[in-house]
């Protein structure tokens, strides 16, 4: 119920829509049960008419069966139009919600999550959650107001007419998706989580293809996802069973109604207490009037299968944020020192330290070159310069002012981030730039990319900057890509360069060029440059050497071999 509550209060925005839905499936659902049962009243009039050989007023069942029927017909599309639109908005502010909340957790509290599977929850899951609104509450809403009037209606009639229609809509409406949702509960909680294993292992399988033919391990892949296709399809197919009887459940009830009825309303009618003609429109109206509870077992059915991707949501919204802005931000500064004092950090599980008193300075407009074996923890700095993670030990300053007194938005709005393996997203080349700045024109586009010396290559393409590269820059090499992340960087134009390994996979000339531009380009910014070799470039002395995140005492200068 907490859940459910919780998902409820992420709907109230559109909470007028949702009402305006239900009340157009009302109407919807009565205007079909005045369709049956005065079009039973009036055949069956007309009939005994016809018998007696005495005139009846057509004229009006005539015309409410024709509103009947235009209301059926008119308030089936206007409730599908409705809900629909409902619907989405809801889709779209789930998502927006759950992607704002993921946002400040990315990356320390993230770090154990599969991408494939934080790709499902906030696709799939978010999707599934459409359920609770077009199965569950439209469904359950017209339901209780429908039951309400057809149940006072028939109390005009009869008492125990209105009672025994009340008591087999409440056992075909209330117990039948009571026990086909407990029955349910189960398999639909396991077909949420297998859904979310299948999406996970198909990401890996298209994403890893290459690596899975090089080393023959298709098959494997393979069996895998058949075996998890197999679990699910068993899943399913138990929901169906339980569908199956429950709509079964629903026609027992149905007919047992109509057959009560007829037997309470037969002696009615030859004590002359009910008309003959009202005898039809009563059967009639009992068999319509369970339209009204038929989706309400697949509605609850399908409950499980919404709380679980749910309770998938929330545990990853539940988690603590890591890091989070003071409530009072200190002012941007108008230099950008950089200082590190006695600096120690370790990752969330780990033992080993990535960095042991770090202790450096870098001035306004200076350089320094990191450098490095893998693993030394040079990226480490950087994820701690950007407030991706928080050290244990000692302080971190930007322009004199600690980072945790700085807005986390605005303090990444001052830093301009070259990683290690730098994101290219599915677009064109002028998309991904744009990213860093999407008031930049074709000018500053073809400057930052000769400054990253890229500008030659992307003209020599058929489409240029139009040019689309795949997902992830498929289309691209390494050097190419890491290039083009370097323009991006150099487009965003903030007073802080982090670089880190920005000449990996190029040649010694070309590494040397693109050190050279972007250090005059960079001439009044602050930039770290992070690499494991030797650059060749003088113009980011001091060099500094880590080990074991640790740094080497004593610098050495550019192009020295470490």
């Amino acid at each position: 119920m907490t859940r459910l509550l919780r998902l409820l209060s992420l709907y109230r925005p559109i909470y007028a829509w949702m009402a305006l839905g239900v009340l157009l499936s009302l109407a919807t659902a009565l205007a079909n049960v005045a369709l049956m049962a005065v079009s039973g009243w009036f055949i069956t009039s007309m009939a005994l008419a016809g018998a007696a050989q005495v005139s009846m007023n057509y004229f009006t069942p005539a015309a409410i069966i024709r509103g009947a029927a235009i209301l059926r017909t008119g308030g089936r599309y206007l409730e599908r139009l409705v809900t629909h639109e409902a619907t989405l908005k809801l889709l779209a502010r789930l998502r927006c919600w759950f992607y704002e909340a993921l946002e400040p957790l990315a990356p320390a509290a993230l770090q154990h999550h599969h991408s494939g599977d934080l790709l499902s929850r906030i696709r799939a899951d978010i999707d599934t959650l459409d359920n609770l609104y077009l199965r569950l509450l439209v469904p359950a809403g017209t339901a209780f107001l429908a039951t309400t009037i057809l149940t006072l209606f028939l109390a005009s009639y009869s008492l125990a007419l209105a009672g025994v229609l009340l008591t087999l809509l409440l056992s075909a409406g209330v117990a039948t998706p009571l026990i086909t949702s407990k029955l349910g509960r189960k398999p639909g909680e396991r077909k949420v989580s297998l859904m979310a294993e299948q999406r996970s292992l198909l990401v890996d399988s298209t994403q890893g293809m290459g690596e899975l033919l090089l080393y023959g391990a298709v098959s494997n892949q393979l069996q895998g996802v058949n075996d998890n296709s197999q679990a699910l399809a068993a899943e399913q197919a138990r929901l169906s069973g339980i569908n199956g009887l429950s709509q079964a459940a629903l026609l027992f009830f149905a007919n047992l109604a109509l057959w009560l009825i007829l037997w309470l309303a037969i002696p009615m009618v030859e004590s002359g207490t009910l008309h003959k003609a009202d005898l039809a429109m009563l059967a009639l109206f009992s068999l319509a009037a369970f339209e009204v509870v038929m989706p309400l077992p697949a509605a609850l059915q399908s409950y499980g299968e919404t709380l679980a991707a749910a309770q998938r949501l929330f545990e990853i919204v539940e988690h603590e944020v890591p890091l989070k802005s003071p409530f009072a931000p200190a002012p941007i500064p108008d230099r950008f020192d950089i200082r590190i004092q006695q600096v120690t950090f370790t990752y969330p599980g780990t033992k080993q330290p990535a960095l042991q008193n770090i202790d450096l300075t870098v001035p306004h407009g200076g350089r320094l070159t990191l450098r490095g074996r893998s693993g030394s923890g040079k990226s480490s700095l950087i994820q701690l310069l950007v407030r991706f993670y928080e050290p244990q030990q000692g302080k971190i300053s930007l322009g004199g002012q600690p980072l945790r007194d700085w807005d986390i938005e605005q303090l990444r709005s001052q830093l301009a981030v070259v990683s290690q393996q730098p994101h290219l997203f599915t677009g064109t080349i002028r998309d991904n730039l744009l990213i860093a700045n999407p008031q930049a024109d074709d000018q500053a586009l073809q400057q930052a990319c000769r400054i990253a010396q890229i500008h030659d290559f992307i003209s020599s393409l058929p489409e240029a900057y139009e040019t689309w590269i795949g997902e992830a820059g498929a289309t691209l090499s390494g050097g190419q890509a890491r290039r083009i992340a370097i323009a991006r960087a150099m487009l965003k134009d903030a007073p802080v360069l982090l670089l880190d390994e920005p000449t990996e996979g190029l040649d010694a000339t070309t590494a040397t060029r693109l050190l050279e531009a972007i250090n005059h380009a960079a001439a009044d910014k602050t930039v770290i440059l992070i690499t494991h070799r030797a650059i060749g470039c003088d113009d980011f002395a001091p060099t500094l050497v880590m080990e074991n995140g640790q740094l080497q005492q004593t610098p050495i200068q550019g192009s020295e071999s470490v």
